[in-house]
This record gives C-alpha cells, sequence and structure tokens, in this order.
C-alpha cells in the first residue's frame, strides 16, 4: 500500500508522519491552503453582541485557531455566557484546549447533519447563531437555523485557496511513485483530485485507487464520479483515518 494524503497542512503532513512511522509508505500533497478572512477584524464585535445563551458554530480547526488568534491579538476573549458548538470532535477538543470552555459536538461523526441533531439543537427558535467558517462550503447548518428560527451571522475566519500543480507532470509522479491509495477529507478536495488529473491517468490510474473518505456524503460523490472501492472513517480525525487504512494505533 502506497498511500497519497491530499489534506491541507499541518493535519495532513502529521497523519503522513505517524503512517510512515508505522512503516507505511505515504506521500503529502495538500490540494489547498488557508490564508486569513476578510471578516476576522469584526469577530470581537460579532461576538460580544451575542446574548446569553445564544450560539457560537465552530465548523473546522482552522475557524477555531484564526478566530482565537485574533481574539489574542485585540486582547479579547471568548464569551462564556453563550454556548458553542463544534463540526466534530476533533474542532470542539481544538476550542476547548484554547478557550477552556464547554463546547458541545456529535460524538459519531463530523457533518452538518449530525450536528443538527444534536437534542440542544432542536428548541432555539428566536436565538441568535454566529457561524465561524472559512470561505465557500455547503449552506445546509445556516439554512436549517434559520428554518427553526435562528437569526444567522457568518463570520469568514479564512479563505480557502486550490494548490495549482502540473496536472500532467504530478499525475505521472503519482503514477510512478506506486500510490494506490488516496486519503480525501472534502468534497471539494475530491472535486478538485479528479478535474485536476487529466483524462488519461484519470482512468488508468486515479480511479483505480482505493479511497478513503470521511462521510457517506463523500463516499456517494466518490460513487458518481467513478471510484469503486471507496472505505468511509468513522470521522476527519487522524486517528479514524488510520483505523480506517487499517492500520494499528
Amino acid at each position: 500500500m502506497t498511500i497519497l494524503v491530499t489534506r491541507p497542512s499541518p493535519a495532513g503532513e502529521i497523519l503522513v508522519s505517524r503512517l510512515r512511522t508505522l512503516g507505511r509508505v505515504a506521500f503529502h500533497s495538500p490540494l489547498i491552503e488557508f490564508a486569513p478572512g476578510n471578516q476576522l477584524v469584526s469577530l470581537p464585535n460579532l461576538l460580544s453582541s451575542l446574548n446569553q445563551q445564544d450560539l457560537v458554530f465552530l465548523l473546522s480547526q482552522h475557524a477555531v485557531n484564526y478566530a482565537d488568534r485574533t481574539l489574542r491579538q485585540s486582547a479579547n476573549h471568548w464569551p462564556e455566557n453563550v454556548s458553542y458548538f463544534a463540526i466534530g470532535r476533533t474542532t470542539g477538543l481544538q476550542f476547548h484546549r484554547a478557550s477552556s470552555l464547554p463546547v458541545l459536538y456529535p460524538q459519531d461523526g463530523e457533518t452538518s447533519e449530525m450536528l443538527l441533531n444534536l437534542p440542544a439543537l432542536q428548541r432555539i427558535q428566536g436565538k441568535k447563531a454566529l457561524v465561524l467558517r472559512g470561505n465557500g462550503g455547503r449552506e445546509l447548518l445556516g439554512e436549517t437555523l434559520t428554518g427553526r428560527g435562528v437569526d444567522v451571522t457568518y463570520c469568514e475566519c479564512y479563505q480557502r485557496s486550490p494548490v495549482h500543480y502540473d496536472a500532467s507532470e504530478q499525475s505521472a509522479q503519482w503514477q510512478r511513485a506506486g500510490i494506490d491509495t488516496l486519503v480525501v477529507t472534502s468534497g471539494e478536495m475530491l472535486q478538485q483530485l479528479y478535474q485536476l488529473v487529466p483524462d488519461y491517468y484519470r482512468h488508468s490510474w486515479l480511479l483505480r485507487c482505493n479511497l478513503v473518505v470521511v462521510s457517506e456524503r463523500l463516499a456517494t460523490l466518490a460513487r458518481q464520479l467513478g471510484w469503486s472501492t471507496i472505505r468511509v472513517a468513522g470521522n476527519a480525525d487522524n486517528d479514524a483515518l488510520i483505523r480506517a487504512l487499517q492500520l494499528p494505533d
């Protein structure tokens, strides 16, 4: 098994290092890079406008990291009188380490659907919600919260942009390296990888690779694109990805 990890730094680099420690051949080719979001400057005021028991949603570790850095640099802090919700365990733990505040998150996955199923989010009419996220992404969370009577505001904490590769040259390198297993952690990256690889390499190599993804939604997308050998990790953290690759912890 020769593994290509496409998730961004630093998590992608950490995963490759752990895989190599376990004796596996693994390479890191991130498909997305990050920069601070244009709306971070508004974050302190947005947080201070929330009332007791209003809601703050943390949609990724990157949102937590950029937001926390902004608050510290401006001598502000996370308010203690609101309720915090994270998209999954990894993001929730990252927030708790940064803030020492309680945070709720789904225990069995890292999707908007699972987050919205939390009991604490069923009767929330009349509350305000601040969603900390990156550019783009799905609108399901905000639309569903609005439908439940919540006044939703967004703060773009970071910007995603694609990493540019020479398509033919990079595809040839991946194939020559003997890569037969791909780790992809978002639909955006899965589509980007599919579109990056030229037709010849797509059919002779890419779609023949084993694919590890982080949700059933991604697995469905992968099947639609043409992959047939797909494994779904329990969630999006590196521990779950290693388990999905059938490696020891």
